[in-house]
């Protein structure tokens, strides 16, 4: 791969890995939910999960798509059922201290790292990514593209867990955090539109 097409393929993740989305939006609940240091399966899972994801894409299972038509209209219910159950999860998601309590936790690493295959941001960006960036499908192509996305996804993943550690702080009125669980809900909601529209 040129310096020049690794320059543009960082950019390019930089960019997918860093606006909101649903991985994003559900980093920051966590991490306002949970603090860091108990959302970091969460975190590796998303920021190991989607590299996972762009490898086994650039290596054939989109093949199963042309193979089985059937197979994308399914993935896309499944996606929207898992999605809205998550929106319902995140608006009642309890105040820290009683989500302790009630032994409420984050997602786990296999969790996150499975979400990925339900994600339809996740879907595009990895396509889009192998479409783009490794033309040839060969390994090593892909292997570029998916090596970029775990050092890329590791700053976007820890930084969107951080600042909804950071948001912790405000989130103490349960006024706040039950307004803040909501409208996460509903920006979950909301990223299934283009998946729905289109």
């Amino acid at each position: 791969m040129t310096q020049d097409l690794l320059l543009a393929l960082g950019a390019f993740a930089f960019v997918t890995v860093i606006s909101p989305g649903p991985n994003n939006l559900m980093l920051l609940t966590s991490g306002a939910n949970f603090g860091l240091r108990r959302s970091l399966p969460h975190l590796l899972g998303v920021a190991l999960g989607f590299p996972a994801m762009v490898l086994l894409v650039g290596m054939g299972v989109m093949q199963i798509f042309d193979a089985v038509p059937l197979a994308r209209p399914v993935l896309t219910v499944v996606s929207v059922a898992y999605m809205l159950w998550l929106a319902w999860k995140i608006a009642h998601a309890a105040a820290p201290g009683e989500a302790a309590a009630a032994g409420a936790k984050p997602l786990s690493f296999l969790q996150a790292a499975a979400f990925q295959w339900v994600n339809p941001k996740a879907w595009s960006m990895a396509l889009g990514a192998i479409t783009l960036y490794a033309v040839s499908r060969d390994l090593v192509a892909v292997l570029w593209v998916a090596g970029v996305y775990v050092a890329v996804g590791m700053v976007s993943a820890t930084t969107w867990t951080m600042l909804g550690g950071v948001l912790r702080r405000w989130l103490t009125q349960p006024r706040r955090l039950r307004l803040f669980n909501w409208t996460m809900a509903a920006l979950l909601l909301a990223s299934l539109w283009p998946v729905l529209a289109g």
